[in-house]
């Protein structure tokens, strides 16, 4: 299995712009071959919003990743985040 996880700190105001972001790439994600799961998540704690995408193998997510991003690659997102989208590429060791 693979997991690509973003971590995402958006500014208060742009929260929903970028929630609505992240929905259009588990969109774009729909029927991908190998994709377990893929959802937007928010923290209760903070205005943190977590993609979380689980793969078959990192091979499946690299098949698919470049047309599923492509899709929010012109969003502002120096404008509507904090700081850097944080993102994990995890694997089992």
């Amino acid at each position: 299995m693979f997991v690509h996880l973003a971590i995402h700190y958006p500014r208060p105001e742009y929260v929903d712009d970028v929630l609505a972001s992240m929905h259009r790439v588990d969109k774009a994600a729909e029927g991908a071959p190998g994709l377990i799961q893929i959802g937007a998540w928010r923290d209760e704690n903070s205005n943190r919003l977590v993609g979380l995408a689980m793969w078959e193998s990192q091979e499946a997510f690299r098949a698919s990743a470049g047309r599923i991003f492509q899709i929010v690659a012109d969003d502002p997102w120096d404008q509507w985040s904090e700081r850097p989208i944080d993102v994990f590429h995890l694997t089992k060791p």
